[in-house]
């Protein structure tokens, strides 16, 4: 029979059996071991198997510290395999810390517990850390409240984390140090914003500026100096007066509890410039300014620090309408101004440009009266009349039936074109309603009796009429003729002297020989034109409407006659 002493190799068998089977028991197990030695870099860890095993001493140290381990120390450490090539356990104390970690993390998130970790690497898109031996990934934007620009100085310090997220089958877990930095403050914030009150005075340092305001830290809660509320004078933006860093005194405006949110002012601290306003700028007196600002309707103008008026656009220049008010003033520019209306309680005074200068209507009446010849060039022409720009930079109207005489308005509007240098004379000056008016056909000879130039039996001549003329010189072209002997002079062209060719030769008058001729209108230089030819065909269609047609059985001639004795005998 077999004994222990001498086992059989069934025997052999069922205890090698029994021992594997309880080795086998050890796999994928945290165990406790004890350090038997220190070999270099390497501890070798007994855990009760047929063989030790060999861990490396960085795994017993925490991240950038050595390993404070000694002969005869306990430790935990995670069996991966009972036996390996070369005979011995393969042990870990990583994955026995990892696994514990894990235990322990998957409380502490169900309870919403934080964890303490530390950030020992850098990966892309954030950072590794460290959670007593499992490892998390920390998200760049999950570091800080505001960006970090260097998180060296974070790095291999124990600090707390809130986890996001985490799996243990794939062994990820997201952490967020941002959550806990957030949580400290609303409860600072809470407790401090218990402690401020509205219109209380406090010393505060400009953390960040924008193009509104700038945030200033009351110490631990943030208030926004809104930069309307910065200073009473205009700032264009906060960075003119601020500076990152700053120490700035400030009152509580508003606090807004449920929102945690602060209204601070600098201004309030300072005197109300606009107290005693109107006292200061009755209506109707004269200041000067500075231009602060520049808009499509208007431009501000700074009287004192503090204290701005609006110049209306309407209330810029006496002659430029309707152009931008950057083309009459610029920023920073020195004006004098007019006050004209003020507001205390709306914070409002209108202030005028134009009436500050003389006004150019009233100079223009003072140097120029009624009847004054004046000369200008022609700025526009409208369906009623020409605009001639005139001294002073004014303007003054010529109706159409001022333009000639004679002629129709129509007819007249096209005698003269935008650009053309033209004389007339003032018939009215209106200057409360900028209004000028001007005649061209009173300068005209034959116009309107005044005195010795409306002399003479035909000083006056009108389209279609037909008068005697006197030949004052024979040209090529036609007759250069006037009106009676001291009217009107003007022109027959050479195809105006008669319907036959023969009668249209300029040799067969002489000068100071006298005929009919109908006047046909007036050329550019306003000088009445003359037509022989026009008055012949008008007496034909007359002489066939009074004397009845050829078909009556009387000639053209015999009806012609007949006409031309009518004439002679009403002559």
């Amino acid at each position: 029979m077999a004994t222990m002493a001498n086992p059989t190799r069934d025997d052999f068998a069922a205890l090698l059996d029994q021992t594997l089977g309880q080795a086998d028991g050890f796999e994928g197990r945290v165990v406790i071991g004890t350090v038997t030695a220190i070999e270099n870099d390497l501890a070798v860890i007994d855990v009760g198997l047929k063989s030790e095993g060999r861990v490396p001493l960085r795994e017993f140290a925490a991240p950038g510290q050595k390993a404070d381990l000694k002969v005869g120390d306990e430790v935990e450490v995670y069996v991966d395999r009972v036996e390996n090539a070369n005979g011995e356990a393969m042990l870990s104390r990583d994955r026995a810390r990892r696994e514990a970690a894990w235990d322990k993390l998957e409380l502490e998130f169900s309870q919403g517990n934080r964890v303490e970790g530390v950030i020992f690497g850098r990966v892309k898109g954030g950072f590794t850390v460290d959670l007593s031996g499992a490892v998390a990934f920390l998200p760049g934007s999950q570091v800080d409240i505001r960006p970090v620009r260097d998180v060296q100085p974070l790095m291999d310090l124990p600090q707390p984390f809130q986890i996001l997220k985490m799996d243990r089958k794939r062994g990820n877990i997201v952490v967020s140090r941002r959550a806990v930095l957030e949580e400290n403050r609303a409860e600072q914030r809470s407790g401090l914003i218990q402690s401020l009150a509205e219109g209380q005075v406090i010393d505060g340092v400009v953390k960040n500026i924008t193009d509104y305001g700038a945030f200033v830290d009351l110490g631990g809660i943030d208030g926004l100096l809104h930069v309307t509320d910065l200073s009473y004078k205009r700032v264009n933006h906060p960075s003119e007066m601020l500076n990152i860093g700053d120490t700035v005194k400030v009152q509580i405006i508003r606090i807004n509890r449920d929102t945690q949110r602060i209204s601070l002012g600098m201004k309030q601290l300072e005197s109300d410039p606009w107290d005693g306003a109107a006292s200061k700028y009755p209506v109707g007196a004269k200041l000067s300014g500075r231009v602060t600002n520049i808009t499509e309707y208007g431009a501000f103008v700074e009287l004192e620090p503090g204290i701005e008026g609006l110049v209306h656009v309407s209330e810029m220049s006496w002659t430029k309408k309707n152009v931008h008010p950057g083309k009459i003033v610029s920023t920073s520019q020195e004006v004098d101004v007019v006050v004209l209306e003020v507001d205390g309680d709306k914070r409002r005074i209108s202030l005028g440009l134009k009436q500050a200068q003389q006004n150019p209507w009233e100079a223009f009446a003072a140097a120029h009266p009624v009847g004054t010849e004046v000369e200008g060039e022609v700025k526009n022409a409208t369906e009623f009349g020409l605009f001639i720009g005139l001294d002073g930079d004014v303007d003054g109207m010529v109706h159409m039936s001022d333009i000639a005489w004679g002629i129709s308005g129509e007819d007249a509007l096209n005698l003269h074109r935008k650009g053309e240098t033209v004389k007339a004379v003032v018939l009215a000056i209106e200057p409360d309603k900028e209004r000028i008016s001007l005649g061209m056909k009173q300068l005209e000879r034959g116009g309107v009796a005044t005195g010795a130039a409306a002399s003479g039996a035909g000083a006056r001549v009108n389209k279609n009429e037909v008068v005697t003329v006197t030949v004052l010189e024979v040209r090529d072209a036609g007759l250069e003729v006037q009106v009676g002997d001291d009217g009107a002079t003007g022109f027959i062209k050479r195809t105006d002297l008669g319907r036959d060719r023969d009668e249209q030769r300029p040799e067969r008058f002489q000068v100071g020989q006298k005929f009919d001729a109908m006047v046909t209108g007036l050329d550019r230089s306003k000088k009445p034109t003359f037509s022989v030819k026009a008055m012949q065909i008008a007496e034909e269609k007359q002489a066939v409407a009074q004397y009845g047609s050829s078909d009556s059985g009387a000639s053209l001639g015999d009806i012609l006659g007949e006409a031309l004795k009518a004439r002679e005998e009403k002559k």
